[in-house]
């Protein structure tokens, strides 16, 4: 009995593993018929032309390849010009500006070769994008001319290097380093660390180079004095205060202009020389102010401040003069005095 119910639990077993495996064989066989077929309509809608470029049919797969080919093309022209300004023009005594216009151009240069060489790679005739570029040209003369004029603009600003990488501009009341002159955009870093990014058809109009012929500026300070004040005196000593301070450079020298007499005051002007400053101009003015009052003080220079005369004619002809700064309310002018006058006799 024992040795029965053996015998049939292990022919029982056998036949039921013949019959999976014989289930599984022709299983798989109808998966893979399955995706064999799945494989051809993938195939089938991977080819399927979408439509037409001239002779060319156009398909997601060839959409694919050519988005694979601008990225790879992308970072082949950046890399390249990377490549070139930090490898090779880095070595040269060429200035940071000219370094960048080079590896910038470089890269333009690598773009644009390499998508010709694909578009005549891919069979594409170049005859067939006239009617593409009509289409470009009208969408640039209406919505995108703005985007066109900047492109345009960098490019000018590569070429011409009227403004470059590391100048100090001046440009709507902007004022700031250049960082980095983009496709459509430059950077501008400010005093503050903040980096404003600015048209580059605005650069090409009228804007303020401070550093253009090197990193040297002059900058000016306006001082008046009293007129009780010796001019030689005063120029002597704003001429030592200047030389005093280390951001001022001892060449070209600093002077003092007699820019003229004011209502109240006898107006100079200090003109010095910094390349220490180009950044804080602010800073440097401040210093000579502080610097400059301490000395007048020192000297005994005074400096007025506005003052102004009224005459006060007063009905007995006599006159009265009054003298008051601005802002504060004049002095009142003493009454006329009278004489008591004499009972009236009968």
């Amino acid at each position: 009995m024992t040795k029965g119910m053996s015998r049939w639990t292990l022919g029982t077993g056998v036949l039921l593993l013949a019959a999976g495996i014989g289930f599984g064989l022709w299983r798989e066989n109808r998966l893979q018929e399955g995706v064999g077929r799945l494989r051809v309509d993938a195939r089938n809608l991977w080819s399927q032309p979408l439509f037409d470029l001239g002779s060319l049919p156009i398909s997601p797969a060839f959409l694919l390849k050519a988005a694979v080919f601008l990225i790879l093309l992308n970072f082949l022209s950046r890399g390249s010009g990377k490549f070139l300004q930090k490898r090779v023009l880095s070595r040269t005594s060429i200035d940071e500006g000219q370094k960048y216009a080079i590896s910038r151009g470089v890269g333009y240069a690598v773009f644009l070769g390499g998508l010709f060489i694909g578009l005549q790679a891919a069979g594409i005739d170049l005859s067939s994008f006239a009617i593409v570029g009509g289409a470009i040209g009208f969408g640039i003369g209406f919505g995108l001319q703005s985007l066109a004029k900047d492109f345009v603009s960098g490019l000018i600003l590569l070429i011409e290097r009227g403004v470059k990488v590391g100048d100090r501009i001046e440009v709507s009341n902007l004022l700031g380093d250049v960082k980095q002159i983009g496709a459509r955009t430059t950077w501008v870093q400010t005093n503050d660390n903040v980096v404003i990014l600015v048209p580059n058809s605005e650069l090409t109009a009228r804007v303020t180079n401070w550093t253009a012929h090197g990193r040297l500026a002059r900058f000016s300070l306006e001082i008046g004095v009293a007129y009780t004040s010796d001019p030689e005196q005063v120029r002597d000593t704003l001429i030592e205060v200047a030389v005093a301070n280390e951001g001022v450079l001892k060449e070209p020298a600093p002077d003092v202009i007699f820019t003229g007499f004011g209502d109240s005051a006898l107006n100079f002007q200090l003109r010095v020389w910094t390349s220490r400053h180009l950044r804080t101009p602010q800073t440097l003015k401040s210093e000579l102010y502080f610097a400059i009052f301490r000395r007048f003080r020192e000297e005994g220079i005074e400096i007025p401040f506005p003052q102004h005369e009224v005459r006060v004619i007063q009905p007995d002809g006599a006159a009265s003069v009054l003298s008051f700064a601005p802002g504060v309310a004049p002095p009142q002018a003493a009454a006329p005095s009278q004489s008591p006058q004499s009972p009236e006799t009968p």
